[in-house]
């Protein structure tokens, strides 16, 4: 773009809101939701409204229909400059929905958005206790007072302001990275499209036909790499390897390994489209072994050059390495590409029978419900088998021979084979993984790129600035990839087009003055945020970039001397919440009822605790949760915090491991749990009282279950003899 080297591509912190709140003393509203009957169809509200009026500092409390309709919204805004509120607190459903909209009317009304705080008593209080009216009102209340002794803490936060250097990096240019390259440069903007394959293409190259258009790849690439050479704000390296890419949102400094020479240049956003390879199934049914036995990739180029030789029977089997055999997960496309694939054999050799063997048959849409129609109405036969009892393959002489348990006909049968051909997944690029360690973003469990958010960001990573798209992201067909590619350009585009972003507030700093040195924050940061520096002293200090940082919260939960904080998850603030959960020991006897208190990473096991009440997932109400933004920044402080408050129990949550949204951070709280576990017995109190348990945003019932088993094992305990415990009050970082 002309002139952008005379830009200024700095970050600056405004101050763009009133501040006045730090300095005063808290003024707190209360809004609390009917939600229709959702809420007050189980809970007492207007109890909890009144109970909110007598909480401190709460000077104002209304109770609304639907606080989320308009009316609610103009309620709080009104109240805000009626009654002069410094913080507002809203107890209806879950921040991962209406955080965004309820923090905007605090702004509307010239209050900072920091100063907003939600008691979730809709998704975690009334849908998960429907039967049990007055355990679920006194919850409700013990969830507004938390909220309300945390939004007490509270303070107004800048928001830092970043520059957009108005390029995007494309790594990979297969059809979604072409796909995505060409809709940026469209808009306007420079890209920089990298392919480490001396040919554009990727998987495409290697394809006989689509489907269901049955078009020519070659075509198809060959259209795109001249749209590409004519388009002259795409950059096209080939052959070409990323040395390093640093910097950060808006300002990263990226360099290239070509074979004469090294490039480098600066970009605002990146875009992952580095696609996948298929698997090789080594040792299933005889592939490596066995001459015959082929994957359906390999079959694709022997159509493609014409190399079939003379074919009369040709076996299919399905999910060859996937569905629990070597990955777990299905691979989507390999059903469509084996329907495709069979039919262009039948169409070469009408006479050839041609047999797929499947445990299941997936095929997405009217249209490739048609095409599997076509295969069969062509002969080709498909045979299904138990997974218990897969198809062995073995040499007849010249020729394969497959033996399938029939369950139709509850026999053994033989099938001979020319060859035998294998639908095997999908599978991350080692280059991906590698990939994946330089820009510092999370892998899934499948060791695919992992999205910030399947539903709600599907193209982002939780990292700023970067983008995934195509079979990178994990197995999809041609048009699911282009549709993708142009979301991810969509979302690269828009911060260059504003020019400027504001990023989250949310992140960790160091107070310097007391930082010793040791260099654990540096070690344990999963973004890189952190280095050591020499300051004016001479001392060697930690230096955190707020526009590396995402607030995970591992370096300040770790940190031996408390000198660093995360804005807005800070000790104070999460210690207000721990110290009035329960405000009474729980009551010996027959009667025991265990108060459990749980610590939730926002980004999955809080989203599953929501998910349990979507669900409807009844469990007990004896739990209390505090969310953080991950499970690392459960300092050992806090669980012993909850012990010396009345807490029975405490259950750890987050990602699992392989999941976490900040890469690889909650390894950091399975190191602390185990820790923690052996420091709780040698102060008295019973390692199983604390419990940690992995849950995903989609395993709603398994925190119901989480929730029940701790629940259960507490009962069974008891309650906590603190006359036989051996801490001290002042004890700070056991582990």
């Amino acid at each position: 773009m002309t002139g952008s080297e005379e830009k200024d591509f700095s970050v600056k912190n405004p101050n763009n809101m009133r501040d006045s709140a730090r300095n005063e003393k808290p003024r707190i509203g209360v809004f609390v939701c009917h939600c229709g009957v959702n809420i007050a169809g189980f809970l007492d509200v207007e109890e909890v409204t009144e109970y909110a009026k007598t909480l401190p500092n709460v000077v104002f409390a209304m109770r609304n229909l639907y606080t989320c309709a308009e009316d609610g919204i103009s309620a709080i805004k009104e109240a805000i400059k009626e009654h002069n509120l410094n913080r507002v607190v809203v107890a209806s459903c879950t921040p991962r929905t209406h955080e965004p909209l309820f923090r905007a009317a605090c702004e509307e009304a010239g209050l900072n958005k920091y100063l907003f705080e939600f008691a979730n008593i809709r998704d975690q209080c009334s849908w998960v206790h429907m039967n049990e009216w007055a355990k679920a009102t006194e919850k409700a209340k013990d969830l507004v007072r938390m909220s309300v002794m945390r939004a007490s803490m509270l303070e107004p936060l800048e928001e830092t302001t970043i520059s957009i250097y108005p390029a995007t990096l494309v790594i990979g240019a297969g059809v979604s990275g072409m796909t995505c390259a060409l809709s940026i440069a469209s808009q306007g903007f420079e890209v920089y499209l990298v392919e480490r394959e001396n040919e554009v293409g990727g998987l495409l190259r290697s394809l006989h036909s689509l489907a269901p258009t049955v078009a020519d790849p070659d075509r198809i690439i060959s259209r795109y790499l001249e749209r590409i050479k004519s388009e002259e704000r795409i950059h096209l390296f080939t052959g070409t390897t990323i040395k390093s890419i640093d910097g950060y949102f808006g300002n990263f400094d990226v360099t290239l390994s070509l074979s004469d020479r090294e490039e480098r240049f600066k970009v605002g956003t990146v875009v992952v489209a580095t696609g996948a390879d298929e698997m090789k199934p080594d040792g299933l049914y005889g592939y490596g072994k066995l001459s015959g036995v082929i994957t359906q990739g390999q079959l694709e180029i022997l159509l493609k050059e014409n190399r079939t030789g003379e074919l009369k029977d040709v076996v299919m089997i399905q999910c060859a390495g996937s569905r629990g055999q070597r990955v777990s997960y299905c691979n989507r496309i390999c059903c469509m590409v084996a329907i495709k694939n069979a039919i262009a054999v039948k169409e070469r050799f009408p006479e050839a029978r041609v047999s797929v063997l499947h445990n299941d048959i997936e095929v997405y849409g009217v249209i490739q419900e048609k095409w599997y129609n076509k295969a069969r109405s062509l002969g080709v036969r498909f045979r299904k088998f138990s997974p218990e009892k897969p198809p062995a393959v073995s040499e007849s002489g010249d020729r394969l021979s497959v033996n399938l348990f029939s369950e139709l006909m509850n026999r053994e049968i033989e099938i001979p084979a020319d060859v035998v051909v294998l639908s095997s997944p999908l599978v991350q690029t080692h280059s991906g993984m590698e990939l994946a360690k330089m820009l510092r973003v999370p892998l899934g469990q499948d060791k695919f790129f992992f999205e910030a958010h399947v539903k709600l960001r599907p193209v982002d990573f939780a990292t700023d600035g970067i983008y995934v798209c195509g079979t990178a992201q994990g197995p999809k067909n041609v048009a699911e990839s282009i549709a993708q590619a142009h979301a991810a350009a969509s979302h690269a585009v828009n911060p260059m087009r504003q020019e400027k972003v504001n990023a989250e507030a949310i992140n960790s700093y160091v107070n310097q003055e007391a930082c010793v040195g040791c260099g654990y924050c540096a070690w344990v940061c999963p973004f890189g945020a952190v280095r050591m520096v020499v300051n004016e002293e001479g001392n060697l200090v930690s230096e955190i970039n707020e526009a590396l940082c995402k607030g995970c919260g591992a370096c300040a939960a770790g940190c031996p001397t408390l000198t660093i904080t995360t804005k807005h998850f800070t000790e104070e603030q999460t210690l207000a919440q721990i110290r009035v959960a329960f405000p009474q020991p729980s009551k010996p006897g027959e009667d025991f009822e265990p108060q459990i208190l749980a610590f939730t990473c926002n980004w999955c096991s809080y989203a599953g605790a929501d998910l349990a009440g979507v669900s409807r997932f009844q469990y007990p109400p004896n739990v209390r949760i505090i969310r953080l933004m991950c499970s690392a920044r459960i300092d050992p402080l806090y669980v012993l915090e909850a012990f010396r408050r009345n807490a029975d129990g405490v259950l750890m949550s987050g990602c699992h491991i392989g999941d976490c949204h900040y890469i690889n951070a909650n390894l950091q709280t399975e190191r602390r749990y185990f820790a923690l576990k052996e420091y709780l017995e040698q102060i008295g109190i019973e390692p199983e009282r604390l419990q940690l348990a992995w849950i995903s945003a989609a395993e709603g019932e398994k925190w119901a279950s989480a929730v029940k088993d701790i629940v259960e094992k507490v009962k069974k305990l008891g309650p906590i003899d603190k006359s036989k415990l051996r801490y001290k009050e002042s004890e700070r970082h056991p582990v």
